[in-house]
């Protein structure tokens, strides 16, 4: 039997990697409320709701976590499995990441944290890709510094690349 602590099937979910005007990326600084010594940078974004579709989820999770309303997403960059602890469950999860671009790192709309949200969120912040490859802290996906870069450098394949862990 399952233990009840386990996510049987994955969940799907949709990311947005958000760059500003001078090619800055914006992540979030979250933790689990659960261990806060478990504490890690990611991009925008989050769970579709019932009947959403990808590019929809990724812009309504944009604009409820950082306030930025995107009205088209570029490409699908691309699909990360992982497999996680939080708040003493196992997670499964499979994400996928589209490039949206905005003219402004300021909000259009009031910011919309779920109850899980407000419980981890530390910061936000806008990094380039310098400041990014310097990073000390967990980012997820760990490849992000070279993914940005390989995206800046217009090295990133039509199709979107499969990431795991």
């Amino acid at each position: 039997m399952p233990t009840p602590t386990s996510t049987a099937s994955p969940r799907i979910g949709a990311r947005v990697l958000l760059l500003d005007p001078t090619d800055r990326v914006l992540l979030i600084h979250a933790l689990d409320p659960g261990d806060p010594e478990h504490h890690w940078w990611e991009l925008p974004g989050g769970g579709l709701d019932e009947g959403e579709d990808l590019r929809a989820a990724a812009r309504r999770e944009l604009a409820e976590e950082s306030g930025i309303i995107v009205s088209d997403l570029g490409r699908e960059l691309w699909v990360r499995e992982s497999r996680f602890r939080y708040r003493g469950r196992d997670h499964h999860r499979i994400e996928h990441v589209f490039l949206g671009r905005t003219p402004s790192t300021a909000p259009q709309v009031a910011l919309k944290p779920t109850a899980n949200e407000k419980a981890g969120l530390i910061e936000r912040r806008w990094w380039s890709a310098p400041e990014l490859r310097q990073c000390r802290d967990k980012l997820l996906p760990a490849e992000l510094p070279g993914l940005l870069d390989d995206l800046l450098a217009d090295r990133f394949s039509r199709t979107p690349r499969t990431i795991t862990g």
